[in-house]
């Protein structure tokens, strides 16, 4: 699930977040100066959205930490949507085992839970999940 990694002296905080099809890897260091890297592209570049941004940085904010740690992610699969959802539960789970303090105050945000939301399956004899074929009278 997430662990504590060190490596060469260097402590390190894993975080694995999911949402819809995405899964992203986090990667916490303590004594950063705030920096977020996905896929090797900053915030700014990665994500066009502001809205998009203030998701993957809101356990930062709620806790407090924003410039305390530089944050490396990995992730794939999925929309953008999905990306920055499964980035925000994937920091939040990391600053659990970073400082155990903030973990009533994400789990109260909802932070720490998976959101089991999907994309429905499609059904037979309709054109997507819900949507029927368009009814003519003649």
């Amino acid at each position: 699930m997430v662990a504590k990694k060190k490596t060469s002296k260097k402590i390190q905080f894993l975080g694995t977040g999911r949402r819809k099809k995405a899964i992203a890897r986090v990667r916490l260091l303590p004594e950063g100066s705030g920096n977020i890297t996905i896929n090797k592209k900053t915030l700014d570049e990665y994500f066009g959205l502001d809205t998009l941004k203030y998701i993957v940085k809101q356990p930062l904010e709620l806790t407090g930490n924003t410039a305390k740690y530089d944050v490396i992610v990995n992730v794939k699969g999925g929309g953008f949507t999905g990306q920055a959802g499964a980035i925000r539960h994937g920091i939040s789970r990391a600053l659990v085992l970073a400082d155990a303090d903030t973990k009533a105050d994400l789990k109260k945000a909802g932070f720490l839970t998976r959101d089991p939301r999907a994309k429905e399956r499609k059904k037979y004899g309709l054109k997507k999940a819900r949507r029927a074929p368009q009814f003519s009278k003649r």
